[in-house]
This record gives C-alpha cells, structure tokens and sequence, in this order.
C-alpha cells in the first residue's frame, strides 16, 4: 500500500510538466492555422460563407484573433483557463461545420484531432497552466505586494 501511495505522490510531482507540455503542443497546433488566417483572412471569410457560416467577415477575424491570443496566451501560461474558453467554441463551430459529417477518423478529415484539443483545453480548464507558467509569476507578485 505504501508503494501504490508513493507513486500517487510521485505523478503529482510531474503535473506542472503535463500542464505545461499540453499548453505548448496546443500553442504549436493552432500556430499554424492562425497564421494561416492572419496571411489571407480574406480567403478564410470566402471559404466560411462557402460553408454558410453567418457573418462571415467578422467571424473569420474573430476566428483569428482567438487563435492568435490563444497561442500566446498559452505559450505563456497567461489567462490559460480564460483563453480555454473561446478556443474551444472556435473548435466546437470548427466540429459542427467542418468535421462531423466526415466521421470520426482523423484521416479523412473527421473530429477526432478537435476532439482531442477540446479534451485538452477542458483540461487546462479544470486544472489551469501549473506552476511553470506567467500566471504563477503575477501571482507571486500580487502576493508580494500585499504583504
């Protein structure tokens, strides 16, 4: 029983480095879309009234600007449960609009990998960016000043 304890014990010593890992290859995974938007946001308001999203236009600079803030903000661990949010509304309308007729199946364009960053988004939600992060930084501060 003391064994089973001490590796509990132990996997809690690794979290802040799971939380971490998961804030960096979501940052990395929306990289490249974002910038993709960011190139021909023009492109992107065509391609979303194609596929008969409503307002088209501000929802592809919205659509950007979460993707952009959401690389960011999770490359810094900054505002991390905040920034979860829109990112996964923009994954939920990404499901909804692209994915789900295609099935499950990653390879033929289904909602798996969304699914996948929903899950890890939700769990960056639940648990927030861990030690290693800007968050814990400013807070530090915050409580240094009040003392």
């Amino acid at each position: 029983m003391k064994k089973i304890l001490n590796i509990i014990y132990q996997s809690y010593l690794i979290r802040d480095i799971v939380l971490l890992a998961l804030r960096l290859v979501l940052a990395y995974g929306f990289f490249n879309p974002a910038l993709m938007k960011i190139k021909d946001i023009n492109s992107i308001s065509d391609w979303f009234e194609s596929i008969n999203i409503p307002l088209p236009i501000l929802n592809a600079y919205l659509a950007t600007g979460t993707e952009v803030f959401g690389v960011i903000f999770l490359t810094l661990g900054l505002f991390t449960r905040w920034v979860s949010i829109p990112l996964m509304i923009t994954i939920m309308v990404a499901i909804v609009t692209v994915h789900i007729g295609n099935g499950f199946e990653a390879g033929e364009n289904g909602f798996e990998i969304p699914l996948y960053y929903i899950l890890m988004l939700l769990t960056l939600f639940t648990f927030g960016a861990g030690k290693y992060c800007l968050d814990q930084v400013l807070k530090l501060k915050r409580n240094e000043k009040i003392v």
